[in-house]
């Protein structure tokens, strides 16, 4: 499931290449990925309209239309991808889809990225001027829709305040990285995100949450701040300094023990015993 910093690549992507256009045509005839609208009702809702805005909240995605139309919610599954076309009207001919922009959910931005097979463009907005912005989705695990509803989202995890993290996150018994799991406790943070922040603050996973101290509970504040400002720029929450180092056999880059692996909050969980207590 691609995390925060991924889905805010992609929400840079619609911000960059696909706003102000109008929408022209709108394949939604993909009955799972735009469940639980019928074909054309997307489409009839969004024709002539324009994307004016683009926002997240943690894993969620919308797009505020023209006119006081609808939002229109892209989530992209477990390896979804964004692909904005540029405006044929220049010259004509129309461009490669990466050159508008190319998002891949599950390992950042990519270029290049292989065949595909028409089948897999799952949901597709045809503007005006020639070009698109098409979901690529080859699991079929992505999903759009009218006014998503984000009322149960808890703050974004990028975004949320020091008083509100201590009071959401530091209590209760539940396991820490359970309550970080929790979309409405932070809304944003999955697996990877979750084992890297807690590697870097040094705290164990299974630890209730609600025996964190104030200066633990900072720090793990600013270990996620750093963390998501640093897949950002590097591409994804798969270039944590911890990833590659969670599996069997594998050791702690920091101290050379090796990790522990167990299952919290119903995710597979690595960890240094050493030094995360």
């Amino acid at each position: 499931m691609p995390e925060l910093p991924e889905v805010e690549s992609a929400r840079l992507v619609v911000e960059r290449s696909a706003l102000e256009r109008t929408i022209a045509d709108v394949d939604d005839t993909d009955t799972y990925e735009c469940r639980p609208h019928a074909p054309g009702e997307i489409r009839d809702a969004l024709l002539g309209r324009r994307l004016v805005d683009a926002h997240r909240r943690g894993k969620s995605m919308w797009c505020e239309t023209s006119d006081d139309g609808p939002n229109l919610g892209i989530h992209l599954g477990m390896s979804g991808r964004i692909l904005v076309s540029p405006s044929t009207k220049d010259d004509g001919s129309e461009s490669e889809d990466d050159e508008g922009g190319d998002y891949q959910g599950s390992s950042g931005p990519t270029r290049g990225s292989g065949a595909r097979k028409p089948e897999w463009y799952r949901f597709t907005l045809h503007f005006e001027d020639g070009g698109s912005l098409r979901l690529f989705d080859k699991r079929r695990l992505g999903r759009v829709r009218l006014d998503p509803d984000i009322e149960a989202l808890g703050p974004d995890a990028g975004e949320v305040d020091r008083d509100e993290f201590r009071e959401r996150v530091g209590r209760g018994t539940a396991p820490l990285k359970a309550r970080l799991l929790d979309q409405a406790t932070v809304s944003g943070i999955g697996n990877l995100l979750a084992d890297e922040v807690l590697w870097q603050s040094h705290l164990s996973p299974q630890r209730p949450a609600g025996e964190l101290t104030t200066d633990e509970l900072d720090e793990l504040r600013r270990e996620l701040r750093k963390a998501i400002r640093s897949a950002l720029r590097k591409g994804g929450v798969h270039t944590g300094e911890v990833i590659e180092h969670r599996g069997a056999g594998r050791h702690c880059p920091r101290c050379g023990a090796e990790m522990t692996r167990a299952t919290v909050g119903g995710r597979t969980t690595w960890w240094c015993p050493q030094e995360q207590t």
